[in-house]
């Protein structure tokens, strides 16, 4: 008698945790803690420098339903530091759940952060949860990014059918500045083609400056946005705040825009290195 197995093996996930904490002293950024387990690494081209500029990497190479990465970030008064990926972000096909990506960065007093990871890209029929949360000290300063590529056309990738939410929670002193949730999916491509959405763009950019000067950058970063896309500049008390986003028929021509707006929007610390190497 032969008997069928109705059960299946339990998928191995990928399980990425990193923490890390920075402090001034000497004049200078300077790692104060560092955590890092399972898939999660953090490495620094140059580890005490005025800026720290710290790599994030996911070793297991991608994700997929039911995988988890967790990023914690603390900059202590008055340091610099500035956060990106060794590459982009690839999120597969999912044959359950969903992918979980969630990043928490605090600022304390006159501590500067620019949150500047490389692009994420969906892959058809994946699924992804991505979640941002900001806590800001008084006189903190942060620049967030987030770019999202829905299949690479110099790949031949296209993206029929995926879910994708994107939340985004930012807190000055416990007050909530600014907020956004957004959700795409299932029918994806369909979604992408409506003129209220991306007018059938398959790349997409968000990025929120926040901080003393950020009034200063609109019309300079309007002139780089041009046409797909835009920009706007509110003032919420005594914190500027400057939200651009941008829409690109693929990930080439949006990163044609989207650096020199990165290194606008950062002043002196410019582009991440790893984005030019």
């Amino acid at each position: 008698m032969t008997t069928i197995r109705t059960d299946h093996p339990a998928l191995q996930r990928v399980r990425a945790t990193g923490r890390l904490s920075v402090k001034h002293s000497d004049g200078r950024t300077r790692i104060d803690r560092l955590f890092q387990e399972g898939a999660a690494k953090i490495r620094f081209p140059a580890p005490e420098s005025p800026a720290i500029e710290a790599v994030l990497i996911n070793t297991a190479g991608g994700l997929t339903g039911g995988d988890t990465v967790d990023w914690t970030i603390n900059a202590a008064t008055g340091t610099r530091l500035t956060l990106t990926t060794q590459a982009c972000e690839k999120v597969y096909r999912a044959a359950g759940g969903h992918a979980e990506i969630s990043v928490s960065l605090k600022a304390g007093a006159d501590a500067r952060i620019a949150w500047l990871p490389q692009e994420t890209i969906l892959f058809d029929r994946s699924a992804l949860r991505r979640r941002l949360n900001v806590d800001l000290a008084p006189g903190a300063g942060i620049l967030l990014l987030e770019a999202t590529i829905f299949g690479r056309a110099a790949m031949g990738e296209h993206v029929e059918t995926a879910m994708f939410s994107d939340r985004w929670r930012v807190r000055v002193e416990g007050s909530l500045i600014h907020a956004e949730d957004f959700r795409i999916g299932p029918a994806i491509a369909t979604q992408l083609a409506g003129p209220a959405v991306a007018g059938g763009g398959r790349a997409v950019a968000t990025l929120l400056m926040i901080g003393d000067g950020a009034e200063r950058m609109l019309e300079p970063a309007r002139a780089i946005i041009g046409e797909h896309g835009g920009a706007s500049h509110w003032r919420i008390g005594s914190t500027g705040k400057l939200l651009a986003r941008l829409v690109a028929t693929d990930g080439y021509a949006l990163r044609a825009r989207l650096m020199p707006l990165v290194g606008l929007l950062n002043g002196q610390a410019g582009l991440p290195k790893i984005w030019t190497s």
